[in-house]
């Protein structure tokens, strides 16, 4: 009889906490997208769309897919071109159940596609949906290189919106009320979204040049309050093809995270899926 053989090592249990599967990019294969997903582990996904049109194409793929989530909400990048009639349309589909959480919102003060004024009244009333259905906002931020005026004014409108407050907190019973996706900026500003009761998402950005801060917020987030995303198709992480990330690709920044916090990965992996679960559903 021949020695035997040591167990292979499980997969770990992974989240993609956004991947945008309705994007151009996978228009010829979004469903063997899925499907690697699942080979490599992801357990759970949150599809965001940015617009009218983006969002009803995340509710199609759910339909295909029961296990994908869907976000719906407006882009700073279009916030300019959203009117009255396809912000009902909008408001209308964040009350289908597949929807848990409104977005993807924010700011971006680096490629300013739209004027920061039509930046901050679309991230207003993205806010206000948010609270109004209890689901959490997914929030952009980014600022030009080695600017800050993007993270520091959406903690301002945070606050504005009462975040902090009893109306938020009874609203959310204890769950963030919105999630920082794909980190980027200083130090303090993730302790000011932390303060607020946000919860923290990292992508394949972590590795690039610039976002060096992104290991000490690793450390620094709570673990409950920890998720991990691509952005796919867009922040491919080392390794991965950079004119297309999937969402098997997360794994990459799974394990960065491990590393930062000196986790077990599959523990860590066990311990995503809890928190998407909590923050997205409530469970």
């Amino acid at each position: 009889m021949g020695p035997s053989l040591p167990a292979p090592t499980p997969t770990p249990r992974l989240i993609d906490a956004h991947a945008h599967l309705q994007a151009d990019a996978f228009a010829g294969d979004a469903d063997e997208v899925v499907a690697t997903a699942r080979v490599a582990g992801v357990q759970r996904l949150l599809d965001p769309g940015w617009d009218v049109a983006s969002s009803r194409d995340a509710l199609s793929l759910a339909d295909r897919h029961a296990w994908i989530d869907v976000a719906v909400g407006v882009h700073p990048h279009v916030a300019a071109q959203v009117d009255e009639r396809a912000w009902s349309a909008i408001t209308a589909m964040a009350g289908d159940p597949r929807v848990v959480a409104i977005g993807e919102t924010g700011l971006d003060y680096d490629r300013a596609f739209s004027p920061r004024l039509a930046q901050l009244a679309n991230l207003r009333r993205n806010l206000a949906l948010a609270l109004g259905t209890g689901r959490p906002a997914v929030l952009h931020c980014r600022s030009a290189r080695g600017a800050r005026d993007a993270q520091d004014e959406l903690i301002a409108e945070l606050r504005r919106a009462g975040m902090a407050g009893e109306r938020w907190r009874h609203t959310f019973a204890g769950r963030p009320p919105a999630v920082l996706h794909s980190f980027s900026g200083p130090l303090d500003h993730a302790e000011a979204a932390l303060e607020l009761g946000l919860a923290i998402s990292f992508s394949g950005l972590v590795f690039r040049a610039g976002e060096e801060a992104s290991a000490a917020v690793g450390r620094l987030v709570p673990a409950d309050r920890l998720l991990v995303e691509t952005d796919s198709p867009y922040l491919s992480p080392p390794g991965a093809p950079r004119r297309r990330n999937e969402p098997a690709w997360v794994a990459v920044t799974a394990r960065w995270l491990a590393e930062q916090r000196h986790d077990d990965p599959t523990e860590l992996g066990e311990r995503l899926v809890a928190n998407y679960d909590r923050i997205f559903h409530g469970a």
